[in-house]
């Protein structure tokens, strides 16, 4: 950078000029790869991918849609990496994509646009915290949801609670698939599931496998066209036995090689205007 006093030199009865500023390095987002399960979501992706402008990568896992999803993400960003694959679920989505990001950080979202990308500084800058693994709460303060039903809300407060329990948490909100992970953590987690249920899946291995985990407030919209894949009953149940079913097996043994390092903060000292990564405001 240019000394900020450089043309002022030489002037006549110039007052004493202070010596060059102090040059600190220019602080540095890590990088961030947006992963999106889609089965014909063109008309919700209209919405979502010019919200998704500063992310570094973005990938679409795509369960085969008809309705031209596909080419229309290639349309609005040809850089996204596209996974087509047979629609056996969101888990199965999910583990495909998270094990393709090659970013530092991974945020996991669905297509469906109730889940917006204006938050996620809020995830990214616990995850500089030196976080591990952040969850999204629609209970927290700023929170909310616009689709939940009362059914699914009690499921879902019963269900936390049951967590809590077993796991010796504090969670408010365990059936929310808005997740921020550092790569690395990725492998940490083990991940099986191949349906809804893998939301849960994510939060227990993240406690069996120590990382360190924070909530933060989310605000969920409800889905802007079509109709949802998740079924209360079914998914509730295989929510429910994948927590219990875990719980039996114990902590996650560390990978070869040793557990992994406590991970560093990130220092970031900038404006909150200049931390925006989504590129909306």
């Amino acid at each position: 950078m240019r000394d900020s006093f450089a043309h002022a030199e030489g002037a006549p009865g110039a007052a004493p000029l202070p010596h060059r500023l102090t040059q600190h390095p220019a602080p540095r987002w890590p990088t961030v790869t947006a992963v999106i399960p889609t089965l014909n979501e063109a008309d919700n992706l209209r919405w979502l991918m010019p919200r998704l402008t500063a992310v570094d990568e973005i990938v679409i896992v795509d369960g085969q849609s008809t309705d031209g999803t596909v080419e229309y993400v290639l349309s609005v960003r040809p850089d996204a990496r596209i996974i087509i694959e047979p629609p056996t679920g969101k888990g199965s989505a999910m583990r495909t994509g998270m094990a393709a990001a090659t970013s530092e950080m991974i945020i996991m979202l669905d297509a469906d646009g109730s889940m917006d990308p204006v938050e996620f500084d809020a995830f990214l800058a616990l995850l500089c915290r030196g976080y591990d693994f952040v969850k999204g709460t629609r209970y927290g303060c700023g929170g909310g949801s616009d689709d939940l039903t009362g059914l699914r809300r009690l499921g879902n407060s019963a269900l936390t609670a049951l967590a809590n329990r077993l796991y010796r948490q504090r969670w408010s909100d365990l059936c929310y698939g808005y997740v921020a992970m550092r790569r690395n953590a990725v492998e940490r987690l083990r991940l099986e599931s191949t349906g809804f249920e893998i939301e849960t899946e994510m939060c227990v291995n993240a406690v069996r496998a120590g990382l360190r985990i924070a909530e933060v407030a989310s605000h969920e919209t409800e889905r802007r066209y079509g109709d949802s894949n998740l079924n209360t009953w079914r998914d509730g149940w295989r929510v429910l036995r994948t927590m219990v079913r875990l719980r039996f097996r114990g902590a996650l043994a560390p990978l070869p090689g040793g557990a992994a390092p406590p991970p560093a903060p990130i220092a970031l000292e900038l404006p909150a205007a200049a931390l925006s990564r989504t590129g909306t405001e």
